[in-house]
């Protein structure tokens, strides 16, 4: 067991209850967990950086989803290191305060995504006249309600949301697709991301690495060629503009790999043909 305190400040986006704060507990089991709630992802990276937070769990991507792109240009420059990555199945529920029926309702409140993972759900309420409200967050919904104590509002979050706002789940399980998934990551200064990932017994079998390329024909397809040659499994790529630039883009590549030499000698072999190349974390693959 790596020297990890027992209590970790961890920062989120959104307000204690959301489905970063479950991820956290999820990922950190053993510790004392005090969100540290932020109203954007970058005040949550600034959280780590100001030292307000010992580290952030941060959304990468969503299967439905997709990429959360402005997350990867915010780690890039934030100078953290990825500690590890937890996927968490979202599971939305319709949640009021107690005592009250869906026949009740007559408000639905939550992020826009969210409402458009339960559309099938909510249609039906839409027809007999429930207004559907986009929101900050998912919790930050409940949260609202509890703290108005607003009958005849509801709002789809968490399990955790429900137990933390004292309300009561009208229906669990609301979302169209149940195969959704979001990938979180661990986010914190090298010295504490290293001693997160001795955590775990596993050996460091995934690396996520970014890096720019010069605009010419065949320059991304001779470093896939390297990474086959090598025996990595990239299991992403992603491409983002560089901003003031045209035409000129950072690629962002996780790679899962068997034996780490084989990595490490990929990577001498494609930075003669790389710009800016950047190691974002090597780590312990979260993949259920």
């Amino acid at each position: 067991m790596s020297d990890i305190k027992s209590s970790l400040r961890v920062s989120i986006q959104g307000v204690p209850g959301a489905f970063h704060d479950m991820a956290a507990r999820e990922y950190f089991p053993e510790n004392d967990i005090e969100i540290i709630g932020c109203d954007t992802f970058r005040d949550a990276f600034e959280a780590v950086r100001n030292k307000r937070a010992d580290t952030a769990m941060i959304a990468i991507e969503n299967s439905l989803a997709g990429s959360l792109l402005a997350n990867y240009a915010l780690l890039q420059n934030s100078g953290l290191d990825i500690a590890g990555e937890i996927y968490l199945r979202i599971e939305q529920n319709i949640m009021a305060l107690p005592g009250q029926t869906l026949n009740d309702i007559r408000e639905v409140h939550s992020h826009p995504m969210a409402i458009i993972q339960c559309d099938e759900f909510l249609e039906p309420l839409r027809r007999r006249g429930v207004k559907v409200v986009d929101a900050v967050d998912t919790a930050l919904s409940a949260k609202w309600i509890f703290d108005n104590k607003i009958r005849g509002a509801a709002a789809l979050a968490s399990t955790l949301a429900a137990e933390m706002y004292n309300l009561e789940i009208l229906k669990r399980g609301i979302e169209t697709n149940k195969m959704n998934f979001t990938r979180f990551l661990s986010l914190a200064p090298q010295p504490l991301a290293e001693k997160i990932k001795l955590r775990s017994e596993k050996k460091i079998n995934k690396a996520s690495v970014c890096f720019s390329l010069q605009h010419q024909a065949g320059s991304l397809s001779q470093i896939l060629s390297v990474f086959a040659f090598y025996k990595l499994n990239l299991t992403k790529i992603q491409s983002a503009p560089i901003a003031g630039t045209e035409w000129e883009y950072f690629f962002y590549i996780d790679l899962m790999f068997d034996d780490y030499q084989m990595y490490t000698k990929a990577l001498i072999a494609v930075k003669p043909l790389i710009d800016h190349l950047r190691i974002l974390g090597e780590y312990v693959s979260g993949k259920p």
